[in-house]
């Protein structure tokens, strides 16, 4: 642990609380705005985006201080990968985000009386998906580094602006999250993924963290640019 991180056991709870509303938030308002669009997929996509965005600022910024709020195997992978997270810790990031998700997906099931065992059987493969997880993923990685090393106070917008675009400009809708991606595999609703589909997405995500992380590391650790202090990851 690092010395100036909180206690194991109060990171895990952030990451747990974070995920829970995350992911109940990309379910349940894909599930809202595809019953009020009437149909009409770039409306639905619209509300989904922004209740997405917004609830990832609202996320960061108040759990950013305890656990870097991840919410993301990929953005604890490469916290670890740096040295700024143990792999231990790691691990249990992986694990809480995980579980507490699926809880956050259940939740959407149950708020608008939906079963809550499901399985999706939305396709979203091809070579054009999987360059767009990629894509979506090396770029939220290379956002949260280059901003916690120049902004570290911007971190929470810069993310949230960053998926709020990415969602439009990918072709996959950017999960760029290995976590989602199993937990949107389980909601056979508007923001749903095949769970055959899951795999590739996962890897082109991994793949995408994994350069991110290393073009970070000629691009902002070399910098001669001080440092304005740390304030998420």
């Amino acid at each position: 642990m690092q010395p100036d991180q909180p206690p194991l056991g109060r990171r895990l709870a952030a990451e747990g609380l974070g995920a829970f509303f995350l992911f109940a938030t990309v379910i349940g308002s894909g599930i809202m705005a595809a019953k009020l669009a009437s149909g009409n997929d770039a409306i639905a996509l619209l509300g989904n985006t922004m209740a997405t965005g917004a609830m990832l600022f609202v996320l960061i910024t108040m759990l950013g201080p305890i656990s870097g709020a991840h919410m993301n195997p990929a953005v604890s992978l490469v916290a670890a990968s740096r040295g700024e997270l143990s792999w231990r810790d790691a691990t249990a990031y992986i694990a809480m985000q995980l579980a507490c998700g699926i809880l956050g997906a259940w939740a959407a099931h149950w708020m608008f009386e939906l079963p809550l065992l499901q399985l999706s059987v939305k396709a979203r493969t091809g070579g054009g998906q999987w360059l767009g997880e990629a894509i979506a993923t090396f770029g939220l990685i290379l956002t949260i580094l280059g901003t916690v090393r120049f902004r570290p106070q911007a971190v929470a917008a810069s993310v949230a602006l960053y998926i709020t675009a990415a969602y439009w400009f990918t072709s996959s809708t950017s999960f760029a999250n290995p976590a989602i991606t199993i937990v949107r595999s389980l909601s056979n609703t508007f923001a749903g993924i095949a769970p055959h589909d899951v795999p590739l997405f996962i890897a082109a995500q991994l793949f995408g963290a994994a350069c991110a992380a290393l073009v970070a590391k000629t691009l902002f650790d070399g910098s001669t640019t001080e440092r304005g202090g740390r304030g998420k990851d």
